[in-house]
Order: C-alpha cells, then sequence, then structure tokens
C-alpha cells in the first residue's frame, strides 16, 4: 500500500539573486512496527510504501524465519488497520518461525539496526555462496545505475531518498527497484518481494545501492543470495570482511565505468571483464 510518501513545507530559497520563499517536497519518515505471529520484534523509520515487502524482508536477513513460510503479511493483526496509521505490520507463519527476541531499539533512517550480527552469528545460519561469481563488468554496472537513477521517482521530487535495485550482472538490465530513506530498509524491501515471489535465493543477480556498503548490508544481501553487490560510495572494513567470508563480490565507488573491487580478495575469484 503506497500512501504519504511526500510532504510539501515553506521554505526560504537562497541563490546568487537574493532570498524567496517556496514549497518544497519533503520524504516522509515514519515509524513502523514489525511483528511475527504477533510478538513485536523491531520498529524501524521508514518511507511508507511496499511495507509488507519490508517486514518480511527483515524477518528473513535478520534470521527470524528460520525457514518457515510466510502465510500471511498484513496490517495490525489485532485492530484495524487505521487505528495504528498503517505503521504496524504483522508477518504470519502460522507459529511455525521461533518466537522471537525483542530489538529495544528503533531502526534508525541511517543505520538501522547497527550490530544486531557478527560475522559468526551470520556463518551459523548462511552458507558461502555458490561458485562461480559473476564476473565484474563495469558498463555492465553502469548502466544498472543510470537506469536506477532514472527510475527513482521520490528521489527526483525531494533528493533525500536511497535507492536499491536487483540488475542483471551481464546486462545491467533492472528488473526491480525499491525506495525509503533508509539504505537497509530499500533492501529489506526488495529482498521481501523477491522472497514473496518465490526468487530467492538471488542466485546470478546483483544487487545495487545508492549508498554506503555498511555491514548490514552485506548482511542483508547475504542473506537474499545475492552474489554481487554494487555500491556508489564506500564500504567499512566489516563490510569488506563480511563479504569476503560470504563468498561476494564487492564493488564501491562505482563512478561512471570506474570502480573498486574490494572482495573477493585480489587473485581469488571474480576477473573483472569489459
Amino acid at each position: 500500500m503506497a500512501r504519504g510518501r511526500v510532504s510539501t513545507a515553506m521554505i526560504r530559497r537562497l541563490d546568487g539573486h537574493g532570498e524567496t520563499v517556496r514549497p518544497d517536497k519533503l520524504v516522509v519518515e515514519e515509524p513502523m512496527e514489525i511483528r511475527l505471529d504477533d510478538h513485536r520484534v523491531a520498529t524501524t523509520m521508514r518511507t511508507p510504501g511496499h511495507d509488507y515487502e519490508l517486514a518480511v524482508g527483515f524477518c528473513l536477513t535478520e534470521g527470524l524465519l528460520a525457514g518457515a513460510p510466510v502465510r500471511t503479511v498484513r496490517y495490525c493483526a489485532t485492530a484495524p488497520a487505521s487505528d495504528t496509521a498503517f505503521n504496524v505490520v504483522t508477518v504470519s507463519t502460522d507459529g511455525l518461525a521461533p518466537v522471537p527476541e525483542p530489538r529495544l531499539q528503533t531502526s534508525t533512517s541511517s543505520c538501522g539496526l547497527c550490530g544486531s550480527a557478527s560475522i559468526g552469528d551470520l556463518r551459523k545460519r548462511l552458507a558461502p555462496l555458490p561458485r562461480p561469481l559473476p564476473a565484474v563488468d563495469v558498463d555492465a554496472l553502469a548502466r544498472a545505475a543510470a537506469a536506477t537513477r532514472a527510475r527513482q521517482e521520490l528521489f527526483e521530487q525531494t533528493g533525500s531518498i536511497h535507492a536499491a535495485a536487483v540488475f542483471d550482472p551481464a546486462s545491467g538490465d533492472v528488473s526491480l527497484i525499491r525506495e525509503d530513506i533508509g539504505r537497509h530498509n530499500a533492501v529489506d524491501k526488495i529482498i521481501g518481494r523477491l522472497h514473496l515471489d518465490g526468487q530467492l535465493p538471488a542466485t546470478g543477480l546483483g544487487l545495487f545501492v545508492s549508498g554506503r556498503a555498511s555491514f548490514e548490508i552485506i548482511q542483508k544481501a547475504w542473506a537474499g543470495g545475492f552474489p554481487l553487490l554494487v555500491a556508489v560510495s564506500g564500504p567499512s572494513g566489516l563490510a569488506v570482511e563480511t563479504a569476503r567470508e560470504a563468498g561476494m563480490v564487492l564493488v564501491g565507488f562505482l563512478r561512471g565505468t570506474a570502480a573498486n573491487i574490494y572482495a573477493p580478495q585480489p587473485g581469488l575469484g571474480t576477473a573483472a571483464a569489459g
């Protein structure tokens, strides 16, 4: 359900010709509580829209489903959705998922639930990604980045929102895009959509993100089975270590047809193409 993703505020605009007062469009940021089988697990600050995908993607990438199938997704299972302003989403597995431990802190739009897992925790629940790894074709990556930017409707209106996109590493063709004020939420929306469509693991596909590559983004990409993650900005040291542990190709600082390959380690994995 897409609703109220952009608001308007009067601003003072300063430029070389002086000052004017005019309306400006702002991206909406609201809290959303995620429940699994009626157990509260997290509250995340997000941009409304594709809320079901976000809730499912979060439960999957955080390891809360533990292989249990998603039976239903709905707004607030205990009262009319309007009572909670469509800001509570329940993912139901009919009780097949383990009872989750609640995350007491709120996931912010900037960093999500940072440090919610260690590499050791991920190693226990996620297997290394299968080989062969996709080759890095910078021309294809540039096409994917350009196609994503061209389809960012909310960014075009507000200039203050992130995007995640699924693309073909060989051609750069983009098949799915989601926007959110939080990078981690945009990725969860992507993974939630693919999971609901029965398209995970994302073997042979690339995941593009419009910001930096943090540990959390790598964790989520690994959980979704993406063998290739491409970021506009750089990664953290922990993100690189995690990507190498996952057996993932990690590309950062994509600028046109220039980029850095951080994982796998040089000489141990994919070859650059083009």
